[in-house]
Formats: C-alpha cells, structure tokens, sequence
C-alpha cells in the first residue's frame, strides 16, 4: 500500500486515471507518468511550512500500472501541498537521463502552484530552507465548485472575429488605468467597458500559465535593476494560471479569478483565445533547473541528440518538446481539453507551433500527428485554433502549416507586405493587392477560407504600430543585451526623424500613416488581429523586444487614450464599419460572376491596373450585391504609398446609388472619419489621396 514516514495516511492504491491529484468521496487519488523512474516518491507539506509533512513510497507492485504510479490518500486534508521525488539513473550523456533523489517535482498536471502569489516576489517559504529541496514551489490540490451561471461557448464565426492581443499585466498595471486591482485578471474585468466600446470580439491573452518572472538574470543598464520575464513564454505549469495576476492567488484561488474573468467577459459577448506555449518549457538547456519534466522522464519529453543526448533547440530557449511522441501529444491534448472544459476558453494561439510538426529527430513531418489530432479532436472542435507558423530554427510554414481548413495562421506575409508598401519601397501595389484580397495564393489551393489569415501589422513581437511609423531602427540597449536582441529586419520608416520629435509635419504624417495601416487592416478579407494600445498610439520607445521590461516601456499608458482620443476614435469606427459591412468579412475568396466582378481593381483610372515595380497607388472596388446572401453597400477604397498626392478617378457607381466620402487618413478629426449617415456625396471627377494615405467612399 505504500510506506508512510513520518505522518501516517491511509492509503489504498488508487487508479491510474485521471493523471494528476484528482479530489475522490475517498480522498484524494495521485497520478503521475514517468516509464524510467525506478522509485517515486509522494511528498506531502502542510500550508505555509518548510519540511515536508509525510513522504509516502510507491510500491511498484502495487502503486503502479504500466508507466503510471499512482496511489489513493484517504482522508487527507486538501489543504496539504504535495510534490514528487523521483528516483532513477542521471545519465545525461549515455542515456539521457535525469534523475535526482535531491529534486522535489512539480506534478506536470498540477492545476495550480503555491508561491510566487505577489508578482516579482522570490518565493521564500516560511521554516526556512529545506535540506532536501531544490525547487520549493509547490502543487496545489484544487477543489472546483465553481458557478458558471451557464456560461456557454460564444462560438463566434471566426470571420466576424476581431482579436485584441493583451498581456495581463501590462494591460492595466499603469496608475493611470484607474482600476481597483492593477495587473490582475480582476483588471481586465473593470476594463471590459472599454473592450465593448472599441469594439473587439475577442482577447487573445499573451501566456498565462504559471512561469518564473525572476529568471531572467540580465539588468537594465540604465537603471541598474534586474530584468523580469515580463511576457512569460517559459513555461512551468501548463494547467495552472498564473497566481501573480490573481488578487489574492493562494490556496488555487487564482483558478476561481481566471474564471471569473472569463464568464465576465463572456457576458460582454467577448472571447478568451490563450497564447500556449508548447514547444519547449521552462528548464531551459541541460545547465537549467529541474522543475518537473527534465526530472520526470528527460528522454519522453524533450528532443535529444541520438548520440550526444544534448538538448536539441528549435525554440530558441534552450530545450524542445518531444510534441509528436504519444505521451507528449496525449499531455498537449488533456492540457487543451481541460482549458476548454473546465476554464471555459474559446480558442488557443500556438507559439512557434512549427514545432509541432517535428519529429523526434527534429525532422519536419509531412503530416504531422500532433497538427492533426488537435485539428480532429472532438472536445475542441467549436475551438478557434491559431497557429504562429514558424520557428526559431528557420522553419517557416506560413499558407503550409496544415492543410486542415480548422486551422488559421497568423499570416507574417501580410504584416511584411503592407509594412513594406507603407514604407514606399518599390513593387509592392500587387503584393498588397494579394494580402487584402485574402491571401489566396496561400490558402485557395487548401480550400481554406480568407479568414484561416490572421491578418496583423503588429504583435507583441516587435514595434508597437506607433514605433512602426516613428523608429528606423529597434532600441533595445534598456534589455541588458547591448542591442543584439530582437529582429533587425523591422520594415519599418521614422517618416523622417528617429523617435520623438516636435516637427509638426511629421507628427501629422505619423498619425496618417497609423490610420492608413489601420485601414488596411480592417478592411481586408481574412480576421483582423489588434494589439492593446495601438489604437491610441502606445509606444515602447523603439524597443522591439519588451519581453523582460516590466515597467512603462511595456505598461498601457491610458493618458494616451485621452491625449490621442481622436486616433481612438477612428479605430472605433473603423471596427464598426467592418462589423456592418459583410463584404469586408468574405467566407470566400473572390470569384468573377457571370454578370459582374466581385472586386476591381485599378490603378488611377478606372479599368486600368498597374502592377509595375514603381507604381505605388492602388484602388479597388468591392462589390455589395449577394455577399452572405442580401445585397450590402458598395464600396472603393483608395490607397497611396507613394510620396506625392495621386489622383484617383473612382469608376462609376452603381445605378439608384451615389458615391459619398466616409473616410480620408489625411483629415483631422471629425473629418477623417465621417459616419455613413452624415456622410455626404462625393461631386468630384476625381478624388486627391495624400502621401501614405487612404480614402473610402461608400455607394449608397
């Protein structure tokens, strides 16, 4: 039944099933993988103390069934913490493995971890150190009862989705976001009048699983403080929230908080999409902390070199997961399930998903095991399924990640490519052409659909849009790498003064070159992807890689929203014009009629192109009649990345309609948005578009 020193529990051996520590009418019944540990060990610890309170030895005749060891504690108190010591050969060079008498393990299915409930605080167990210990975060055992009040999935078509990537903290950790509880789930939730009011359908929320925010070693050479891991894709915990963003994130309180943000903003019609991490954890290369899988079973889980047994890194963080051995994809999958069963997420964001199509040696599979069972599975098929399709090892799979029609794609081929025809460089009008239109040369040939693009200008990865229009190049010295880190390859245009200026000229062109980007976007087929603060111009002056600045270079500055009311405005009704016209949110690629052309397109004149390497003007007209079965408006939509006004001459509109002006990049505010009722008819053989800007009539 188990040895027990040197607190007695009655035990029983327990089930197999379900992995991890599961509340049972008996007890509490404890579950753990490992094929190569030859001893496991049950640790138990009481709340807020040091030394363990009990370990308990699993007889392998009898706690254990295959590769699974497991055991029933009766009568236990839930409040007790609990880890695993596991047993075995350390061979990291011969065999690869890493056992370690002297590592207390995280249980990889914990559902929430203790400490480190105040973010930035080093976890300093009360009782002092323990002799036998070198991790000293804990598991929790969570008892759910919580209320969902009927939540349900919103199920929003992924066409009509908006997305608004946010990092929790960051989101409303600035004094001037004026909630009560700053940097926590609870502060997206006092925020979420905001979210209705711009108008987004869904937040895809940067990682939010348990991760080390004081690992990163570096200082910030202006200040001389340590550097955080701000963003937090390093992950320790794949099931457990992060108890720093949670107001009060001890004794699994944390889980109740996240859920509570979601039901909450479900109530306000808004999604939760999880940026998930699963290419590579938290213990970083073979000099990195033992946490729980390196100590588990190193050669299941991560991808080792067949002769040498080194860590092989196609994350760029030191170590990759092992994502297409079974046990691995039956983890990623019981991980994804419990989210959306029990958390009640809408959808998942893949980082570097890439890896998942590789095999044990790192080899890229045609098609990859992992990549289809998550598209297949039945649990998740209502889920949104969004794959960063690349990386770090140079694999890029943007339109080819999988053909499977459930999975999108974050299209790095659009950013590029506007990025590139707003910064005026030469043989980009029929690129441009390509993205807005959907990007069919990447998914037609699938038979995916123009939203599987996730269209976006930026991301947490690089410049804010506002950096993107103010800085030539990144600066990055504040991350204590002398500049080396992040992409030097920005495409991006100070439009003629690196950084702050006062230049009244430039200002304006800033501020035109940010709607006109803006425009594009939303007014492009495929599913637009925001980033929080963009909309009123956030910037991070200049640095690209904000991964480690836990400070206002990364915080949201609400003053801004105020000072830049009027750029807010403009993607407010921006979003609402997308969300009122459905030619703008196609389920199809555009085809010719047998009577008519769905979209035209033209250079200055009407029925003329002009897809020449020095031509920097395109127009295009979008036909309103039969898009999702009812007639909607017509629309020509003018676009100028040159550095002279071009003269547009719109083509005619169609019979009982009119052509009036609803946007101008170029106008102030009022007039650079006028909405569809005010708006007056355009009397004008041809429209003027200035440099880097764009204009939108409306036929009605």
């Amino acid at each position: 039944m188990g040895r027990e020193m040197p607190v007695a529990f009655k035990t029983s051996p327990g089930a197999p099933m379900p992995l991890g520590a599961v509340p049972m009418p008996e007890g509490i019944n404890f579950a753990v993988f490992s094929r190569h540990a030859e001893q496991v060990n049950l640790l138990l610890f009481k709340t807020g103390k040091g030394p363990k309170c009990a370990e308990i030895i699993l007889d392998p005749d009898i706690n254990r069934t295959g590769d699974i060891w497991h055991i029933l504690v009766h009568d236990m108190n839930a409040d007790l913490r609990y880890g695993y010591r596991m047993i075995g050969p350390y061979d990291p060079v011969d065999s690869g493995h890493f056992f370690s008498g002297d590592n207390i393990l995280l249980d990889p299915y914990v559902r929430a971890v203790t400490g480190c409930t105040k973010w930035g605080a080093r976890y300093i167990r009360r009782g002092g150190m323990d002799a036998d210990s070198l991790f000293r975060r804990r598991g929790c055992i969570v008892r759910d009862h919580f209320d969902w009040e009927g939540d349900r999935p919103l199920n929003v078509p992924l066409q009509d989705s908006i997305i608004y990537e946010m990092h929790i903290r960051g989101f409303s950790r600035h004094e001037s976001s004026n909630v009560k509880h700053p940097g926590t789930y609870e502060g997206i939730v006092e925020k979420i009048p905001y979210l209705q009011k711009l108008g987004i359908t869904a937040v895809e929320l940067m990682p939010v699983t348990e991760f080390d925010e004081n690992e990163n070693v570096r200082i910030d050479p202006r200040t001389n403080e340590r550097l955080k891991n701000f963003w937090g894709y390093s992950p320790l915990a794949f099931f457990a929230p992060k108890a720093a963003y949670a107001v009060k994130g001890r004794n699994g309180n944390q889980v109740r908080e996240f859920k509570e943000m979601v039901k909450a903003l479900h109530k306000a019609g808004i999604e939760v999409i999880l940026d998930v991490v699963f290419n590579h954890t938290a213990e970083g290369g073979a000099d990195g902390p033992v946490y729980n899988f390196r100590g588990i079973d190193n050669t299941i889980y991560y991808l080792l070199d067949s002769q040498t047994h080194e860590y092989l890194n196609f994350s760029g963080c030191g170590n990759t997961c092992n994502c297409n051995h079974p046990l691995m994809r039956s983890f990623i999958m019981d991980c994804l399930r419990y989210w959306v069963t029990e958390m009640h997420v809408d959808g998942f964001r893949f980082d570097l998903a890439s890896i998942l199509g590789r095999d044990s040696k790192g080899e890229v599979l045609s098609n990859p095991p992992m990549v289809e069972q998550i598209a297949e599975d039945p649990v998740l098929a209502r889920t949104k399924i969004i794959a960063e399709a690349w990386d770090a090892a140079g694999l890029y799979q943007v339109g080819s990640f999988s053909p499977h029609p459930r999975w999108a794609e974050w299209n790095g081929r659009f950013r590029d490519d506007v990025r590139s025809f707003m910064c005026g460089h030469g043989d980009t009008v029929s690129a441009l052409a390509t993205r807005m239109a959907g990007s069919s040369d990447l998914y037609q040939s699938s038979s995916r659909r123009p939203f599987n693009s996730i269209n976006f200008v930026t991301s947490h990865d690089g410049f804010t849009l506002y950096d993107l229009v103010s800085y030539n190049r990144k600066h990055n010295l504040r991350n204590g790498e002398d500049d080396r880190d992040g992409d030097n390859h920005n495409i991006s245009w100070n439009s003629g003064v690196e950084g702050e200026t006062d230049h009244e000229e430039i200002r304006k062109l800033r501020i035109r070159r940010i709607k006109t980007f803006a425009m594009i976007l939303f007014l492009s087929q495929g599913t637009p992807m925001l980033v929080a603060g963009d909309e009123f111009g956030r910037s991070q002056q200049g640095n690209n890689n904000a991964y480690c600045q836990d400070n206002e270079i990364s915080w949201l500055d609400w003053r801004l929203a105020e000072k830049n009311g009027e750029l807010l405005r403009f993607f407010r009704l921006l979003i609402s014009l997308r969300k009122n016209h459905r030619v703008f949110r196609r389920c199809d690629f555009f085809r010719k009629e047998h009577f008519f052309e769905e979209i035209r397109w033209q250079s200055l004149t009407p029925g003329r192109q002009d897809w020449s390497a020095d031509c920097h003007a395109l127009g295009f007209f979008l036909d309103g009649r039969a898009v999702g079965g009812k007639r909607d408006d017509d629309f020509f939509v003018m676009l100028n990345g040159g550095d002279s006004k071009a003269r547009f001459t719109p083509p005619e509109a169609a019979p009982g309609r009119s052509w009036c002006l609803i946007v101008d990049t170029a106008s102030e505010s009022p007039d650079d948005f006028v909405e569809e009722n005010q708006a007056e008819v355009v009397r004008k053989k041809q429209i003027s578009v200035s440099p880097m800007g764009g204009v939108v009539l409306i036929g009605k």
